[in-house]
């Protein structure tokens, strides 16, 4: 904080498609679509229009017991359609965080009605992400985005990210009766952007099928086609997950909302009458977002931009090859999905090489240890992916 306000704020103004502009005027190609979350890209006013119809409508009132509004209930249906396994239940939150820690209580309750109250353990991974929240701050494996505030979570436990034994090891040594659920990343994002090695989201599913663990699979960064293709890497992959959260790419970040898809073998004992689950958000299934929601999918589809991060996860990987050779340059981390990763050598310089390249025309964002994150609009050209490539060149020197 200290440092910003010595040095001053990056004040974004206005975007439009793959640009934003600052408060200087100066346009810059965002690397980054905001946080993951710009999908469609900025500046879509298809999305206001269909915000402000509903405002003028209802803003919002409850999604709680039987309440409900029109587009929430729309949205949760048209979810339903693709959701990676078939018959999921909607939960609509305000966002990731509010996701995971949902996914998380919803997990230890399912065992307890299950008559299993003994299954209570959390497991994350190491360099994963899973939000700000209690929940999410607890199960994640950056350590020190958990410094300083002492054990907030307990039963929760980590371990490697890019090792599916490790987790056998876990349940070999704490007992399968103990583990609520196990959460999982498709391509760790915060972290530094990792990818899964091959095989590996298989077979951790695999794992938690064979031994009773709900598989809980983050899809708050690569869902709704930032994987590539498919509207989720659950599908693509098969990994039919227990739980599955999302948020970011669900409106584009052009107002918060997330979503949690929630298996029927998760869901049933809900369903089946008498049980009460007291959770909830004010804001969950907002009608104006839900709005944006409904409107950002109906761009997704019409202009084909599954297909074209598909594109991107081949052109991102073809262009920014090249700058593996420089000496700044440890490794690029691309090849799944329209994300990558320009890891620099000494993660000390990742502060100073933002600011360089927004010397050179682009918003720019530093993940993990000195990893810098590139998660372009799906509407990116493959020109822009080149001038994205060239500047980067430029601010390495």
């Amino acid at each position: 904080m200290g440092v910003i306000e010595r040095d001053g704020a990056f004040v974004v103004t206005r975007g439009e498609g793959a640009y934003i502009w600052d408060d200087a005027g100066t346009r810059y190609l965002d690397s980054t679509a905001g946080l993951w979350f710009a999908n469609i890209g900025h500046g879509r006013t298809e999305i206001g229009e269909a915000v402000a119809a509903q405002l003028a409508k209802v803003a919002h009132y409850s999604n709680f017991g039987d309440l409900a509004l029109e587009p929430t209930m729309e949205l949760a249906e048209r979810l339903a359609l693709i959701a990676p396994v078939p018959g999921s239940k909607i939960f609509f939150t305000s966002g990731g965080s509010d996701s995971i820690d949902t996914a998380a209580k919803l997990a230890r309750r399912y065992w307890q009605e299950r008559g299993r109250p003994g299954k209570t353990l959390l497991v994350g991974r190491q360099k994963a992400y899973h939000g700000m929240h209690v929940g999410g701050t607890s199960l994640a494996g950056i350590p020190v985005n958990g410094e300083g505030y002492g054990q907030l979570w307990d039963d929760t436990a980590t371990v490697p990210w890019d090792d599916a034994k490790a987790l056998l090891e876990l349940i070999e040594t704490v007992g399968a009766d103990t583990i609520a659920a196990f959460f999982a990343e498709p391509i760790i994002g915060a972290g530094g952007v990792y990818l899964p090695p091959d095989g590996y989201l298989t077979e951790i599913r695999d794992i938690c099928r064979d031994h009773d663990i709900l598989f809980v699979v983050d899809e708050v960064v690569t869902g709704f086609g930032r994987i590539g293709g498919s509207w989720f890497a659950s599908s693509r992959f098969d990994l039919q997950p227990d739980i599955m959260t999302t948020a970011k790419g669900l409106t584009s970040g052009y107002l918060p909302m997330g979503a949690v898809f929630v298996a029927p073998r998760v869901a049933e004992p809900f369903f089946a009458g008498g049980v009460w689950w007291r959770h909830g958000y004010t804001y969950g299934g907002h009608a104006g977002s839900a709005a944006a929601a409904l409107a950002n999918l109906d761009i997704l589809e019409n202009e084909g931009l599954l297909d074209e991060s598909a594109r991107l996860e081949k052109t991102l990987h073809a262009k920014l090859a090249p700058l593996a050779d420089h000496p700044r340059v440890a490794e690029i981390r691309s090849g799944l999905g329209a994300v990558a990763a320009v890891q620099l050598a000494d993660p000390a310089e990742a502060p100073k090489f933002v600011k360089e390249l927004r010397a050179r025309g682009i918003s720019g964002r530093a993940a993990g240890q000195g990893a810098m994150q590139i998660s372009p609009a799906f509407v990116m050209t493959d020109e822009q992916v080149q001038d994205l490539a060239d500047g980067f060149a430029a601010a390495l020197g």
